[in-house]
C-alpha cells in the first residue's frame, strides 16, 4: 500500500489591494482557506501587521499566511489554486499594488529559524528592499512568485515567517464580509447591536468603539470587502459579541491569529539613535512646554542627554491632548511612537515624574482676607487691616494629571499600538483611555 506523504506548509501573499479602488488581502485569505481540502480547524489563517511607517502601504499595511498540513501532491495543486485566485482579486491597474505569493515547507523552513525570524521582524520595525528579498528567496530556494516589481513578496515571506515561528505575544480579529453587490455602498449597521457587543464582550474585546468620542471604529469606510473587524484576546467572546451585532448580509467571516495590539513594532532607542520612518520607545525630560500649533496638533519637546526631539499629539488623538497640555517643563517621561520628519508621532505616554507646579499669588492677611497690589514695587496691602507684606505667597497646585502610562483613544488607534487594557501585568498606574 502506498504511504500517503504529507506535507506542512504556509502560504504567504501581501499587495493585493489598493488606497483607491479597495479590496483587502485579508479577504484572499478568506477564499484560499475555503479552497483548502481540510475542515476549517485545520487551518490557521494569521494575520501580520508590517512596520505602519512605509511609505507604499495600504491603510493596515497587512500581510497574510496560511498555515496547513495536505498530501504533497496536493500542496502542488493548492499553490496553481492559490495563484489563481491572486490574479483574480488582486487589483492590478492600481501601479502600487504589486502583489506576491510564498509557498514555504516547514521541512524546508527548518534550518532557516535565525534568518526567516529576523526577517520577519525587521519587516515590522525597519524596511526590507525587493531586491533582497529576492536574493533570500532565490538563496534558499523558496517558492515564489512575484508580480509587477513584486514588493509583496516582502510581506508574504514576512508572514510565513511569521507563520512558522509563531508569535511571542499575539492576538485575534474576526473579520466579516461584505456580499460583493454591496462593495461600493455604504455599510448598513445596526449601531445600536454594536455598542451592546461592546459591553458585552470588554474588556476580552477592544476598539470596537470609542466611547470617550462616541464614534463606532471597527468598521472601515472605503470600497473594500470588509464589513467589520472584532479585536480580542478571547476568541470565545470575540464569537459572542459577532452574534449580537445585526448588519447588512454577511458574505464570509475569518479568525485571523494576528500581531496587532502587540506594540511588536516598538523598540527602545535614545534620540541620536533615531532612524526615519521606525518606531521607537524614547525617555526624556521635557525641554519645551506644550503648545497648540494650526490644526489643532499640540506639540512640546524632550532631551535625553544625546539630542533633543519634538513630540506631536495630532489632531486625531482627540482628547489624548488635554493630557499632554498638562505637561511642564522639567518633567520625566517616556514617549512611544513613529519617528517621522524628525518628530516623535505619539501612540501611548509614559509620565514617568512630574515637577512640583508652582504659583505666585497675592499673600493672605491674618485677617484671613487676600491683600491687593499697593503698587509696582511696593508690595501688597489689605485694604482691611492696612497690613503691608513685601512677599507674595508661591504655593503648589495640582497638575492635573499624575504618575502612570496613557495611550491615544481607539479612534486614532494604530492597528500594532497595544491597548492599555492588556497590561495586565502592569495595572500600577495604568490610565487605559476607556
Amino acid at each position: 500500500m502506498r504511504i500517503r506523504t504529507i506535507c506542512r506548509m504556509i502560504i504567504g501573499f501581501d499587495d493585493t489591494d489598493s488606497k483607491t479602488a479597495g479590496m483587502c488581502t485579508t479577504y484572499l485569505g478568506a477564499l484560499m482557506v475555503e479552497e483548502i481540502p481540510l475542515p476549517a480547524d485545520q487551518v490557521t489563517p494569521y494575520l501580520l501587521r508590517l512596520n505602519p511607517n512605509v511609505r507604499f502601504k495600504t491603510r493596515g499595511n497587512a500581510a497574510v499566511s496560511l498555515r496547513f498540513e495536505l498530501g504533497r501532491k496536493e500542496t502542488d495543486e493548492m499553490w496553481r489554486i492559490c495563484c489563481d485566485l491572486l490574479e483574480e482579486f488582486a487589483v492590478f491597474d492600481d501601479e502600487n499594488t504589486n502583489p506576491g505569493i510564498v509557498f514555504l515547507s516547514e521541512e524546508q523552513a527548518s534550518g532557516l529559524r535565525g534568518e526567516l525570524e529576523a526577517f520577519s521582524l525587521r519587516a515590522v520595525r525597519d524596511f526590507i528592499t525587493i531586491d533582497e528579498t529576492k536574493k533570500f528567496l532565490k538563496k534558499h530556494n523558496i517558492k515564489h512568485r512575484g508580480y509587477k516589481n513584486g514588493r509583496g513578496l516582502i510581506g508574504a515571506l514576512a508572514a510565513a515567517s511569521f507563520a512558522f515561528n509563531g508569535l511571542i505575544d499575539w492576538t485575534y480579529e474576526f473579520i466579516a464580509y461584505r456580499k460583493p453587490e454591496n462593495w461600493e455602498e455604504k455599510r448598513s449597521l445596526d449601531e445600536e447591536t454594536v455598542w451592546t457587543a461592546d459591553t458585552a464582550s470588554y474588556p476580552r474585546t477592544w476598539d470596537t468603539v470609542d466611547h470617550q468620542n462616541n464614534q463606532i471604529v471597527f468598521s472601515p469606510h472605503g470600497p473594500d470587502p470588509v464589513l467589520f473587524g472584532i479585536r480580542g484576546s478571547d476568541q470565545s467572546a470575540i464569537k459572542d459579541a459577532f452574534t449580537i451585532v445585526r448588519s447588512e448580509p454577511i458574505d464570509r467571516y475569518l479568525m485571523y491569529t494576528t500581531n496587532q495590539g502587540t506594540d511588536m513594532h516598538i523598540t527602545k532607542t535614545n534620540i541620536a539613535d533615531a532612524k526615519e520612518g521606525r518606531s521607537y520607545k524614547i525617555g526624556g525630560r521635557v525641554t519645551a512646554p506644550p503648545h497648540t500649533i494650526r490644526g489643532g496638533h499640540v506639540i512640546f519637546t524632550i532631551e535625553d542627554g544625546s539630542e533633543r526631539v519634538d513630540c506631536a499629539a495630532y489632531e486625531p488623538t482627540k482628547n489624548f491632548r488635554d493630557l499632554i497640555r498638562r505637561l511642564a517643563v522639567g518633567d520625566l517621561v517616556t514617549v512611544y511612537g513613529a519617528f517621522m520628519d524628525r518628530t516623535v508621532n505619539l501612540e501611548k505616554i509614559r509620565i514617568d515624574s512630574l515637577r512640583p507646579r508652582m504659583v505666585v499669588r497675592n499673600p493672605r492677611c491674618g485677617c484671613g482676607k487676600r491683600m491687593k497690589s499697593a503698587g509696582k514695587n511696593q508690595g501688597y496691602r489689605c485694604k482691611k487691616c492696612r497690613t503691608k507684606s513685601d512677599l507674595p505667597e508661591i504655593v503648589e497646585t495640582d497638575p492635573g494629571i499624575t504618575v502612570g502610562v496613557y495611550e491615544t483613544p481607539p479612534v486614532a488607534r494604530r492597528h500594532l499600538a497595544k491597548p492599555l487594557i492588556r497590561c495586565n501585568s502592569e495595572k500600577k498606574n495604568i490610565y487605559p483611555s476607556r
